[in-house]
């Protein structure tokens, strides 16, 4: 008799999109590895699940923001962030969630958190998101609003990034543009607040899975 091989088990696999804004100004030098503009980079990056299952929980229609404070050069590590749950999730989705993102379960994301050096606080907050082909809103509770637009090439296609030494959606293509609002507050973070226009934005697809 021939022994069968135990079959391959997938933890979690998430898909859906991202939005993210920072201080940079666009595109910003973080992706392709350069130190941030003025020496840090204060920024929010927003990954909204739009279907998945983590360790059999379903996790759909959820989000989770980072609100980091990045220190210098972005591959150094050393962030300092604030993590928002969406305040819709059960305690259940919510750990789910919380052990993709902070890298327990391991994939690509796990390569992302490993450069977090300090988690000051996990706050539940009501979120409203908005994303796609570039353009894209995003508040969550009082802390955090944006509002993003996407460059356009010649074609009048949003422009596109790919294959940088950094990213938050490792595998994906990324849509460059601009806040025209981003707005943060930073006294979790120990930062000053933050109401900028025309900086960094970006927002793509990802598909995560281990």
């Amino acid at each position: 008799m021939t022994a069968t091989a135990p079959a391959e088990t997938t933890t979690y696999t998430i898909e859906g999109r991202l939005l993210e804004v920072c201080t940079c100004a666009a595109v910003c030098p973080c992706w392709v590895g350069m130190d941030p503009d003025g020496g840090s980079c204060e920024g929010v990056v927003a990954w909204w699940v739009d279907q998945g299952t983590v360790q059999g929980v379903d996790v759909s229609d959820r989000g989770v923001v980072l609100s980091a404070s990045i220190p210098g050069n972005v591959l150094a590590g050393g962030w300092k962030v604030v993590v928002y749950v969406d305040d819709r999730c059960s305690e259940e989705q919510q750990q789910a969630l919380l052990s993709v993102f902070s890298g327990q379960l391991g994939g690509a994301v796990a390569d992302l958190a490993a450069l977090i050096g300090e988690i000051v606080a996990v706050e539940r907050a009501p979120m409203t998101f908005t994303a796609e082909g570039g353009e894209g809103t995003l508040k969550v509770g009082d802390v955090v609003e944006a509002r993003i637009t996407p460059f356009q090439g010649a074609t009048g296609q949003a422009t596109q990034l790919r294959d940088t030494v950094f990213s938050t959606i490792p595998g994906s293509p990324a849509f460059p543009g601009t806040a025209p609002v981003y707005r943060r507050t930073g006294a979790l973070l120990g930062t000053s607040d933050i109401d900028l226009s025309g900086k960094n934005s970006v927002q793509g697809a990802f598909r995560f899975s281990a």
